[in-house]
């Protein structure tokens, strides 16, 4: 049985990291704006304080980043002009790592990312409950997400119940009638991922895994405390803004929207009439996201559109940058509370906003989003990389280096059931993927 339809599809799985030897992991985060490869080596770390999800520390030996091309709000609109900035941030990546990399992890922002909860149960009889039931639990649960026209990109168990007694982490070895799971699915339409693998294949490499967005951003801007008491992640990036939910340490929901930072400078590119490039300079100088008295007085010029040396600039206040901006800002905003709300997830957040990504460096925009979100906000960059040029510090490099951090927990998921709550299902099933599970129990 091919989990993946006819078409062979089958989702480059990763495999767990090994915690006592040193790894190269390189990445490359697609986005509207810029396209980054990455490479780190990551080396086995000491449990420690800081970050205790960490089994490895992660330095960056190699960063290429190119002006993305080809890719219109997070999808891929012309398959040459993306594979030719590609194969540029790559080779920028292994000439300063001073290696050659043939596969990447990459990030998946298109597709229309879907969350889903799927609840399953097996009877146990009284007895107590060993690794076979969790893996046929699991099973379960996963025969339920598997559709056809949908890729599943993440499956994480994220809570199991015993005779109805919720909130259970790990049920090895306790004893009920009733084991349950509830598991978070998040999938991905097929063609959007194809057209991506089909990019990277077609730059001579290979796609090692793909991580959603929203799930690697919040990989790299939340702190741990944020990840088990609830917290959500907003990556605005150019063309896309993603949301991703934590709680007890899982990823239990995510979402996209397509609008980001691009589209506050199209506003301002069609409104001022100017081109494109000088409206991006207008929105990171004069734009912002709050109201401001003196906005009124500011006069700011703006270049023509036009080639004509006899075109002279216009003045506006600066005002009129601001009000642009902020229309689409606090659409975006309430687009993003909506969603949250819409979710379910709206309890579980709380209080606690993480904005990160590029667009999120806008003037005044945590105070924005403070007020539409009625949350605390705070701005989130990638923590816990070393190497990292300063450039690269801020939060428009969150996907990339949280990317680089998604091997460490890809074995939370069920589909690689690597270590951690089923290490105990032995030998060569320890790697094994859904597909065989099925097999073996359908």
């Amino acid at each position: 049985m091919n989990l993946f339809g006819s078409a062979n599809f089958g989702l480059p799985r990763l495999k767990p990291l090994s915690s006592k030897r040193s790894h190269v992991v390189s990445v490359l985060d697609i986005g509207s704006t810029k396209v980054v490869c990455m490479i780190g080596r990551l080396t086995p770390r000491a449990e420690s304080q800081i970050l205790p999800g960490r089994t490895h520390n992660i330095e960056v030996i190699g960063i290429g980043h190119q002006k993305s091309r080809g890719v219109k709000n997070g999808v891929i609109a012309d398959l040459d002009a993306v594979e030719s900035v590609v194969r540029l941030a790559v080779d920028a990546a292994e000439r300063m790592a001073g290696l050659t990399i043939d596969s990447l992890i990459v990030n998946v922002s298109a597709g229309r990312l879907q969350s889903d909860v799927y609840t399953a149960t097996i009877d146990l009889g009284g007895q107590e409950v060993e690794a076979n039931d969790l893996k046929k639990v699991l099973a379960a649960a996963g025969h339920q997400s598997l559709r056809t026209d949908r890729a599943i990109l993440h499956s994480l168990p994220t809570g199991f119940s015993l005779d109805g007694e919720r909130g259970i982490r790990d049920p090895l070895a306790m004893f009920g009638d009733v084991l349950g799971v509830d598991m978070h699915v998040l999938t991905a339409e097929r063609p959007a991922l194809k057209n991506l693998e089909l990019c990277v294949n077609r730059a001579h490499l290979s796609v090692e895994g793909m991580v959603a967005t929203p799930y690697a951003s919040g990989l790299a801007a939340l702190v741990d405390d944020e990840v088990e008491l609830g917290c959500a992640a907003i990556d605005m990036g150019g063309g896309t803004t993603t949301i991703s939910v934590f709680a007890e340490g899982r990823l239990v929901h995510a979402d996209a929207v397509g609008l980001g930072g691009h589209h506050v400078t199209t506003d301002l590119a069609r409104g001022l009439s100017t081109r494109i490039e000088d409206a991006e300079r207008l929105k990171v100088v004069h734009g912002s996201a709050l109201p401001n008295s003196a906005d009124e007085r500011d006069i700011i010029s703006v270049p023509p559109i036009g080639e004509d040396d006899r075109d002279q600039p216009t003045h506006v206040p600066r005002a009129l940058v601001s009000r642009i901006v902020r229309a689409r800002i606090e659409e975006t905003l309430e687009l993003i509370r909506d969603r949250i709300q819409r979710s379910g997830f709206s309890p579980i957040v709380g209080k606690r906003i993480v904005l990160t990504g590029g667009a999120s460096q806008l003037t005044g925009l945590p105070e924005a989003a403070r007020r539409i979100l009625a949350r605390n906000v705070r701005i989130g960059r990638p923590l816990g990389v070393s190497g990292l040029p300063a450039a690269a510090k801020g939060p428009a490099f969150s996907t990339a280096v949280g990317l680089m951090i998604y091997p460490q927990v890809a074995d939370l998921e069920t589909h690689a059931a690597g270590s951690g709550m089923l290490s105990t299902l032995g030998g060569n099933s320890r790697f094994a993927r859904m597909g065989q599970w099925l097999k073996e129990n359908f």
